[in-house]
């Protein structure tokens, strides 16, 4: 089992914990680690019929639990929202009784069941795929690439396995749950619109280009594409707005969350990376290992594009404190002086450009008019792989 870098955020603090995430990241596995007292799999069926009648059952349950019962895992927590009132009751004792562990996939069920997501109670945090540093030493670039890196699908040890499982969950999960979460009349329309999102990802957004090639209007090609958010199969990246908007590009950038999801939803080989996708996926990756670090391990950190009319651009912006980073990636082996166009023009616009940094498929890091060229790997490990916040 891959050591997750939530783990010892979650083991050195006493405070409850809602961990949200699309399925298979994880989330359950992680929190059995923590060694319950109690666990409600809301995804059974019998757990899900008993408590989604009674929600007060909880309660009742909890008030003849042994003394030294004291951690309580509610699985899949979204599929009845009514329990999170039992819990803030249990929590608001002083001091409070139990230590909550909640999993969900899906924001978007919480808020719609009005449910009480406990402000100032609880910390949130969010689960992804497997990060570079939680693969360790059995990170093989071209694997992620093609196949992604959730963990159940990537530890499969057999390739032929790996693609029917990706296939497998883009049909069940994605086509089937995530329409049924988007409370679909149009079912063509939204089946395109996934396939659109899926050709889109990495790719300055364009919603009316997306919804007239769907067959849908702007308002529910707009709900869809909020759904998937919601329910954190794809994410944007928005555009960075400097000080003077007038010039710059303003629509952010589509990702879907997994590669290995994007590659089955567009049926692409999955043995492989296809070499004219190489640049792509990698940006693609780069998005993922920044993404995925904001909150939890990198509360003070932002995330953006930039790209002005002109066609100047930097693929990412990061903003870490009042500091901006430049990060520029490319596909190949060798990098030159090309890449310099897009942080001059950047530096043009702030001077709080403190890193320049191209991410690319060398082997050794670089210097070039004081531009960091970094391989991919030795980029991964300056990023944060522990939490700077305090428990």
């Amino acid at each position: 089992m891959y050591e997750r870098v939530l783990a010892p955020v979650l083991r050195s603090s006493q405070r409850s914990a809602l961990v949200l995430g699309p399925r298979q990241v994880g989330k359950s596995t992680l929190l059995a680690t923590l060694e319950p007292d109690l666990i409600v799999n809301l995804a059974e069926p019998g757990a899900f019929r008993d408590y989604v009648a009674e929600p007060e059952r909880l309660s009742r349950e909890l008030a003849a639990a042994p003394k030294e019962s004291t951690t309580v895992f509610l699985d899949e927590v979204q599929r009845v929202p009514a329990l999170l009132d039992a819990v803030q009751v249990l929590l608001d004792q002083r001091p409070p009784r139990f230590r909550f562990l909640l999993s969900g996939s899906s924001a978007r069920k919480l808020r719609r069941g009005q449910a009480n997501l406990l402000p100032g109670r609880i910390h949130v945090h969010y689960m992804h795929p497997l990060l570079v540093t939680e693969l360790g030493s059995d990170f093989d670039l071209d694997r992620v690439l093609a196949h992604g890196s959730l963990p159940g699908i990537y530890s499969e040890a057999d390739e032929a396995t790996r693609a029917l499982d990706l296939r497998s969950y883009v049909d069940t999960y994605l086509r089937a749950e995530i329409q049924a979460e988007a409370l679909v009349r149009h079912v063509g329309g939204f089946a395109r619109l996934l396939d659109l999102a899926a050709a889109a990802s990495g790719r300055i957004l364009n919603l009316n280009s997306l919804c007239k090639d769907a067959g849908i209007s702007y308002e529910t090609a707009r709900r869809y594409l909020d759904v998937l958010e919601d329910t954190l199969v794809a994410f944007r990246v928005p555009a960075w707005s400097g000080s003077d908007r007038s010039s710059l590009v303003r629509h952010g950038k589509l990702f879907l969350f997994d590669l290995g999801v994007r590659n089955a939803l567009l049926r692409r080989p999955l043995d492989r990376p296809l070499d004219d996708e190489r640049g792509l996926l990698l940006e693609h990756l780069v998005a993922y290992e920044l993404q995925r670090r904001l909150g939890t391990l990198w509360p003070e950190a932002a995330l953006y594009h930039y790209r002005t009319r002109h066609g100047a651009e930097v693929d990412f912006i990061l903003e870490v404190g009042r500091e901006v980073w430049g990060i520029e990636v490319k596909a190949g082996r060798r990098a030159d002086r090309s890449v310099l166009r897009g942080f001059r023009s950047l530096a043009q616009r702030t001077d709080r450009l403190k890193r320049r940094i191209v991410v690319y498929l060398g082997d050794r890091p670089q210097r070039i008019d004081g531009v960091e060229v970094l391989p991919f790997e030795q980029f991964a490990t300056l990023l944060p792989a522990r939490s700077t916040q305090r428990p």
